[in-house]
């Protein structure tokens, strides 16, 4: 596996940065934080989230949208709580015995 690019460090590296237990930084935010232009943070976050790396904590209201924005947090941050994940190796104990 080929290492992550520079732009894809620098938004995880920012959301690392800005991540609170109240609150996720915006897409936005990660890319002011980070310096990255907001077509490749739209780009990069969407591939980030979708392999695992982030997850969104909750919406929020800004002023500069009128729907409510996604706050995202590392993923290493959320993975003790229940997200509806299911061990099927243990299922599969359980119903063959």
């Amino acid at each position: 596996m080929r290492p992550a690019g520079e732009v894809r460090t620098a938004l995880f590296n920012a959301c690392l940065e800005l991540a609170t237990p109240e609150r996720g930084p915006t897409l936005r935010e990660m890319a002011a934080v980070a310096c990255v232009g907001l077509k490749a943070a739209t780009h990069t976050v969407k591939h980030m989230s979708r392999a695992g790396q982030v997850r969104i904590a909750r919406k929020r209201r800004v002023e500069y949208r009128n729907n409510p924005v996604a706050e995202y947090v590392p993923a290493a941050l959320v993975d003790g709580q229940d997200d509806g994940f299911v061990d099927l190796s243990s299922v599969l104990r359980a119903w063959g015995g």
